[in-house]
C-alpha cells in the first residue's frame, strides 16, 4: 500500500511538473508564434500584394506556426495574430514603411509617428537599360555553357522529395553585369516582392559603408553607444568594427527554437537596437565570433542616429537604392521607428542582383562611387576571430580557416566568393573571380537543398 502511495506521488510530481512545463512553453511561444505570423502575413499581404491563402499554404504552413490563427483586416491593414485565442498580437501596414509589429507602444502612438519618405521616382523601368532600369540588351557571352547553366538553374526548380520541398522562387545569375539566367517558379514573377531575412543586415552594413565615406562614423572609432560612454562600463571598448564583425562580445543568444534574445527583441521589443544596447558584456570585444542579428539592430540605430530623424527614412533610398535601381526594396520598422536591420527587407530578385553587382563592382555603380574606397575589400576580409574565416562586414564569407583553407563553408566554391544570406535559404552570392552574382530565393526549410553544390554548379559553366 505505501509502495503504491509513493508511485501515485512520483506520478503526480512528474504530471504537475509537465503540465507547469506546457504552460511556460504556451506563455513564451504564443507570443512568438502570434507575433511572427501577423508580421510575415502583413508584409506578403499588404507590401508583396499576395493573397492570404497563398501565405497561408506556405509560409505559415509549418509547425508551429500552423496553430496560429491570422486575421487580415483589409481596411484597417492590419492583421491580427492569436494561438487557440490567446497571445494577441497585431501588425499594422503603412505606406512606405511596409509592416510593424505592435510591441510595447500603442497602436495610435505608432501609427502617428512623423517621418518623411523618399520621393520616388517617376520612371518606367522597362524603357531603361540594364542594370538601372529593367529593359534588358541582347548579350553574346562566348564564355559561359549557356545550356549547361540553364540546365543548373532550371534543377533547383524540380522538387525532387514532396515531402522536403525545396521551393525555389527566383534565380538570377548575373556575369560581367549582365543577367545570364534568370527563371522564377510558378506564382512569382520578377516583380514579386520577396522577403530578405537576414541578406537585410548587408543592407546596413552598405549603409554604414555610406556614412563612412560622409565621414560620420569610423569602424576604428568606438561605436557611438550612450549607454556605453561611462569610462567603466566594460563596453566602452566595443568599436564599430566589432559590430559589424559581430565580435561584440555582448551576451546576446540567437535561438530561434526557443525564447531567446533573439525572438525577444524581434517579436517583444519595441526598439530593438536599445535592447541590444543593454545587454551586458560576456566576452572581450573582437575575441569571439558570435553571430548575432541584435548587434546588426544596434548598427541600425547608430545609423538612425548619425543621419538624424529629418531625413532617416529617406536615407536608404536616396543614398542606395535609387542609386543602384533598387526601385523595389523596401526596409520595413520597427515600432520605434528604427529599421530592422537585421532582418525586415522586402525586394524583387533585380533589385538583388543589383545589390550584388555594386559589391561586385567594388562599391561603384552608373560611374558613382557609393561605398568608401576599401570598403568592399575590408567587407569580404575576415574578421580575426572568426574560425572559419567565415565572416566580414555583416556578409558570410568562403575564405576558410587560416591553417586549412579547405575547410570552409563553401568547400567546392571560391575563396574569394562572399555572400548576404537569409534565413529559408535567401542568398545572394559575389565571386569576383568569375565576374559572378547569384541570386537566389525561396521557402526551403529542408536541409536537401546544397547551395554549394548549386553554386558550384553554376561556377562550371563559366569556361
Amino acid at each position: 500500500m505505501k509502495f503504491k502511495k509513493i508511485i501515485l506521488r512520483s506520478l503526480l510530481i512528474i504530471l504537475l511538473a509537465a503540465l507547469g512545463y506546457g504552460i511556460y512553453y504556451c506563455w513564451v511561444s504564443f507570443p512568438i508564434i502570434s507575433g511572427y505570423g501577423a508580421k510575415n502575413m502583413c508584409s506578403a499581404v499588404f507590401l508583396a500584394g499576395r493573397s492570404e491563402a497563398q501565405v497561408r499554404a506556405q509560409e505559415l504552413s509549418f509547425t508551429p506556426m500552423n496553430i496560429g490563427t491570422f486575421t487580415v483586416d483589409y481596411k484597417d491593414s492590419s492583421v491580427t495574430g492569436t494561438v487557440f485565442g490567446f497571445a494577441k498580437r497585431k501588425a499594422v501596414y503603412r505606406h512606405g514603411l511596409g509592416a510593424t509589429l505592435i510591441n510595447e507602444r500603442s497602436e495610435a502612438a505608432v501609427r502617428g509617428q512623423q517621418y518623411r519618405l523618399a520621393a520616388s521616382p517617376q520612371i518606367n523601368t522597362d524603357t531603361i537599360p540594364w542594370p538601372m532600369g529593367d529593359k534588358l540588351l541582347p548579350v553574346a557571352d562566348s564564355s559561359v555553357d549557356m545550356a549547361k547553366l540553364k540546365s543548373a538553374v532550371n534543377d533547383i526548380f524540380i522538387e525532387k522529395d514532396t515531402t522536403a520541398p525545396v521551393r525555389t522562387r527566383a534565380v538570377i545569375v548575373l556575369h560581367d553585369g549582365n543577367i545570364i539566367a534568370e527563371q522564377y517558379a510558378e506564382g512569382f514573377t520578377k516583380n514579386s516582392k520577396l522577403i530578405g531575412w537576414s541578406m537585410t543586415k548587408s543592407i546596413t552594413s552598405a549603409l554604414t559603408g555610406i556614412l563612412v565615406k560622409q565621414g560620420k562614423l569610423s569602424v576604428d572609432a568606438k561605436a557611438p553607444v550612450p549607454e556605453w560612454k561611462d569610462a567603466n562600463d566594460p563596453r566602452n571598448t566595443i568599436t564599430l568594427q566589432n559590430i559589424l564583425q559581430q565580435t561584440t562580445g555582448l551576451d546576446f543568444v540567437e535561438d530561434y527554437s526557443k525564447s531567446s534574445d533573439a525572438t525577444k527583441m524581434l517579436f517583444q521589443k519595441a526598439a530593438m537596437g536599445t535592447y541590444t544596447a543593454g545587454r551586458p558584456l560576456k566576452d572581450k570585444p573582437g575575441t569571439v565570433f558570435y553571430y548575432s542579428s541584435g548587434n546588426t539592430n544596434l548598427l541600425s540605430r547608430i545609423i538612425r542616429e548619425q543621419v538624424g530623424e529629418a531625413g532617416y527614412r529617406a536615407f536608404p533610398y536616396e543614398q542606395l537604392f535609387y542609386k543602384i535601381g533598387m526601385y523595389n526594396t523596401i526596409l520595413e520598422p520597427d515600432a520605434s521607428g528604427t529599421f530592422v536591420g537585421s532582418s525586415y527587407s522586402y525586394g524583387i530578385a533585380r533589385d538583388w542582383a543589383r545589390f550584388g553587382l555594386l559589391y561586385l563592382n567594388d562599391g561603384v555603380f552608373n560611374n558613382e562611387r557609393l561605398l568608401p574606397e576599401g570598403w568592399v575589400k575590408a567587407t569580404a576580409t575576415p574578421a580575426d576571430a572568426a574560425p572559419l574565416g567565415q565572416y566580414g562586414y555583416q556578409f558570410w564569407l568562403n575564405a576558410g580557416a587560416k591553417e586549412n583553407p579547405a575547410n570552409r563553408l563553401y568547400p567546392h566554391c571560391p575563396t574569394d566568393m562572399f555572400c548576404c544570406d537569409g534565413y529559408e535559404g535567401q542568398y545572394v552570392f559575389i565571386i569576383p573571380s568569375k565576374k559572378l552574382v547569384i541570386v537566389r530565393l525561396g521557402l526551403t526549410h529542408s536541409d536537401k537543398f546544397d547551395v554549394d553544390a548549386f553554386a558550384a554548379n553554376v561556377v562550371a559553366c563559366i569556361k
